[in-house]
């Protein structure tokens, strides 16, 4: 009985300890200042003298397969981790085949195997999923290549800006998707 007692006891104080082990690891990761799992990033760029503004969350790869894995291939993907991907335009912007009024809009992505689709959603300010059907500004097409080595953590990117056009750049893992921007 006495044994039983202990054993009882020891494992009650191992699970004490456990909670409190995991009870300030949480702690740490919500203090200010802490490192988040998939930390909040800002694109910006500057197009005709108007701001363009792109907010996301950026994961990491964690040694978890990505493309195909964790974003699986033929299903919509908030392009992103946590609050939804924002695009804030202060001008007009031709998209791809989109022509998209100054204002504010959610990015989500349609990766397959072989090529991806920009969606480009009217419905804000929704946390990123479920994806909100029926709310579609519209969809374009985006080009891809294969980076040459993985990039650990998602970004997205305005690279190549000459006067009013740039290019939209979306990587991780080993995939570099993007598409050409354009103020009008």
């Amino acid at each position: 009985m006495r044994l039983i007692a202990t054993l009882a006891c020891t494992a009650l104080l191992s699970l004490s300890s456990l909670s409190a082990t995991s009870a300030q690891a949480q702690m740490a990761m919500d203090k200010p200042g802490a490192p988040l799992a998939s930390p909040a990033a800002t694109a910006k760029v500057s197009l005709g003298g108007k701001d363009v503004t792109i907010h996301y969350g950026a994961p990491s790869i964690r040694t978890r397969k990505i493309m195909g894995g964790l974003v699986p291939y033929g299903e919509v993907w908030r392009t992103g981790a946590n609050e939804a991907t924002t695009l804030i335009t202060a001008a007009e912007l031709k998209i791809g085949t989109l022509t998209l009024p100054a204002g504010t809009y959610t990015l989500f992505t349609l990766p397959t195997a072989s090529s991806w689709q920009l969606i480009v959603s009217k419905a804000t300010g929704e946390w990123g999923i479920p994806y909100p059907e029926g709310q579609d500004f519209g969809r374009t097409p985006l080009t891809g290549k294969t980076l040459g080595s993985p990039q650990e953590v998602m970004s997205i990117s305005f690279e190549k800006t000459k006067g009013n056009s740039t290019e939209l750049h979306i990587k991780w893992e080993k995939a570099d998707q993007y598409i050409a921007v354009t103020a009008k």
